[in-house]
């Protein structure tokens, strides 16, 4: 079983900068794409920003220049740095991996519990 644990979510103005961290544990042998999804209050679950083992970024249109996710591959880490935040980028955000238990088989996805981004005007 593996368990993420986010962190870094706060309330901050309109412009100002936050890094959320996220530390996955458990029984991984390989994590392949590690990201961010967020979910605003009566939308939904969206893609953020995410990065593969091979390095390959992808990012949500609404967040290109401004956030920027990172990995550490040794302490099974993810990153995202976020400047010049808006008001709408208030949200909850969820870190989410794919990764294998094993050697062998397919992979599994595991998500965090989220940590919440608010962000005034």
């Amino acid at each position: 079983q593996v368990h993420l644990v986010e962190s870094g979510g706060d309330l901050v103005q309109a412009g100002g900068s936050l890094r959320l961290s996220c530390a996955a544990s458990g029984i991984i042998f390989r994590i392949n794409t590690m990201g961010w999804y967020r979910q605003a209050p009566g939308k939904q679950r969206e893609l953020v920003a995410s990065l593969t083992s091979g390095g390959s970024t992808n990012y949500a249109d609404s967040v290109k220049g401004r956030f920027t996710i990172a990995r550490d591959n040794a302490k099974n880490m993810v990153y995202m740095q976020m400047n010049s935040l808006k008001p709408d980028d208030t949200a909850v955000y969820y870190c989410k991996i794919d990764y294998h238990p094993t050697s062998y088989g397919r992979s599994l996805d595991a998500w965090g519990q989220g940590t919440l981004v608010t962000v005034s005007s």
